[in-house]
């Protein structure tokens, strides 16, 4: 049976949120149905009750805001249809059941948490998308043999306990020693906020809510591309390659404080000028080889005792590296180190370096994108292949199970910021391709099973 054109999105927009205010910023349900060739009156209807500003979007993981806006996917996911769960790693799950329950899932999804001053569309369109997706099946009367499940994974972003992809980790048996113990810059726990967000983070629990071996048939996730290819390229959509492995330390300095207007400038140890002589390193290492796309960057630094007539004492700051070449990145990353030693001993300070995340460069199954490509075809679509320099739920997946990603058009390439932006017939095209994928999977694997018996 042909895959219809249409599919219905709604959903897609966030209310704007201020900075200072921190509230949950979902908007009211609309249904909209769009198409390949434009959107109706509804979606300029949803537009306007979304209420459009230049604020951004304040969703941090586990927080009362993240909550909030669970529990109202979680109610539009049973609107439509589904059984929900919210597990013991924060994740919300909607299952559409299959005829056979014990077959291996599809799961669509990507999460709806937030960087502490982001944009409306990342993440959020992967879960709507997938929802929408799903509730297309349903309404055309599909019966999958396999489940079909929808996931809003807890904290993908790990900007508040400097860790990310943990509900993702978490569901697929990939946790490390020691996250539960991760705090915030309030101090507060991940163990602490997973209960305050009515979780119970034990081992029985987590044991539970982890997904068994060969459980998971395929994942697929619609995403933002967050950068500025399909726009240079004028196509709306794209399949993603691979994703690049990141990265992460956190480096601290220490020298020792003095007068600002009493210590020679040979004499002095001090940390803030170390610490800009490696992040300018760093600059330079990322960009060394022209064409290639490794990225470099200092996203966070804390200065101690932070005080302008005052030596900086001690210096803390981050590294976020990241290449699709594994080969290429660790060659820069033993650079890097190499610089952080000789900058510190130049300076007369002390250094610790503590990796947060060291993840390898994932690449997508080839079997999904040629489905992706397929099926982009038959919609007209030319869906360019590009590597994806962020990571999402996906990377994590890739160790539990074929996965694909789709890209939507990012205006300006801009993301993790309130000006992100991707327009409502780029994000119909995408959840369209989302749709015809979930659904050539849910048919060939019907057909695999009637041939088998």
């Amino acid at each position: 049976m042909e895959a219809r054109q249409t599919i219905h999105l709604t959903r897609i927009k966030d209310q704007p949120i201020t900075y200072e205010r921190r509230e949950a910023a979902w908007p009211k349900r609309h249904r909209v149905r769009s198409t390949a060739n434009g959107c109706t009156d509804g979606w300029k209807h949803c537009r306007r009750s979304a209420g459009w500003g230049e604020t951004g979007v304040r969703r941090l993981a586990l927080t009362k805001e993240d909550k909030e806006g669970v529990l109202l996917v979680k109610s539009w996911m049973e609107e439509a249809g589904l059984q929900t769960r919210i597990d013991a790693f924060g994740n919300l799950i909607g299952r559409l059941e299959g005829a056979d329950p014990a077959a291996p899932v599809l799961m669509l999804g990507s999460h709806i948490d937030s960087q502490p001053y982001g944009g409306r569309f990342d993440g959020a369109i992967g879960v709507l998308g997938a929802l929408e997706a799903v509730q297309t099946l349903i309404e055309d009367g599909v019966m999958p043999g396999m489940a079909v499940e929808v996931a809003a994974f807890c904290d993908e972003e790990g900007c508040r306990f400097n860790k990310g992809l943990f509900g993702v980790r978490g569901l697929t048996g990939r946790l490390e020693e020691g996250e539960l113990d991760r705090a915030d810059a309030d101090g507060i726990t991940r163990r602490q906020a997973l209960e305050a967000f009515g979780c119970t983070p034990d081992p029985e629990a987590f044991a539970a809510s982890q997904y068994p071996a060969a459980s998971v048939a395929a994942y697929l996730e619609l995403h933002i591309e967050q950068g500025p290819v399909l726009e240079a390229l004028e196509q709306p959509v794209g399949i993603v390659t691979g994703i690049a492995g990141p990265l992460w330390l956190t480096v601290e300095l220490t020298g020792f404080a003095g007068h600002a207007g009493s210590v020679p400038m040979l004499l002095r140890q001090d940390a803030l000028v170390g610490t800009a002589k490696i992040i300018a390193g760093l600059n330079a290492l990322a960009g060394e080889e022209p064409g290639a796309p490794t990225v470099g960057t200092v996203g966070s630094l804390n200065v101690f005792p932070n005080s302008r007539n005052i030596i900086p004492e001690r210096v803390s700051f981050t590294v976020d590296l990241r290449d699709i070449d594994l080969e290429r990145r660790e060659a820069i990353e033993l650079r890097l180190r190499r610089l952080i030693d000789e900058t510190a001993q130049a300076h007369g300070l002390t250094v610790t370096i503590r990796e947060d995340t060291n993840s390898e460069p994932r690449y997508c199954a080839p079997w999904i994108k040629a489905l992706l490509r397929e099926q982009g075809r038959a919609m007209g679509l030319e869906a360019p292949e590009l590597m994806s320099g962020p990571f999402h739920d996906a990377l994590a997946m890739s160790y539990f199970c074929d996965y694909g990603m789709i890209f939507v058009r990012s205006r300006k390439g801009i993301s993790h910021n309130p000006e992100e932006y991707s327009s409502p017939e780029d994000i119909a095209l995408g959840a369209q391709l989302l749709y015809r994928a979930a659904r050539r999977i849910i048919e060939s694997r019907k057909e695999e099973r009637l041939c088998a018996t």
